[in-house]
């Protein structure tokens, strides 16, 4: 005798269909959001000398964690185990790294003392 549960619940996805432009979407911003990091994590290593500022090189690395968890977060999205409501929440964090990002850079560049 066959098992019902597992030919029908197993190969379905938990919230139905996923769109296609939602799956190509998350893969934009998680890879954006990526490149954006490790830019970060370079800078913090590279500049302004290579000795690097040990102050720049923690900020980039709590960075790079913050970018993980959304990494994985985006990653349960695309197999389904999150609720579609979710994804307003991916797109906000991946902003605010983005802008954590772009201050850590200016930090790590000195711009504010360059007048």
């Amino acid at each position: 005798m066959r098992n019902t549960y597992e030919d029908t619940d197993i190969e379905r996805p938990l919230f139905g269909e996923p769109r296609r432009v939602d799956r190509v979407l998350n893969l934009i911003v998680g890879t954006v959001t990526s490149i954006i990091v490790l830019i970060t994590l370079v800078s913090a290593f590279a500049f302004p000398n290579w000795k690097p500022n040990g102050v720049n090189v923690f900020f980039a690395c709590v960075i790079v964690l913050i970018c993980a968890s959304h990494l994985l977060l985006i990653f349960w999205y695309r197999q389904g185990e999150l609720e579609p409501r979710f994804r307003s929440m991916i797109y906000y964090n991946a902003f605010t790294i983005i802008l954590l990002c772009v201050c850590g850079n200016l930090y790590i560049h000195n711009v504010a003392n360059l007048s």
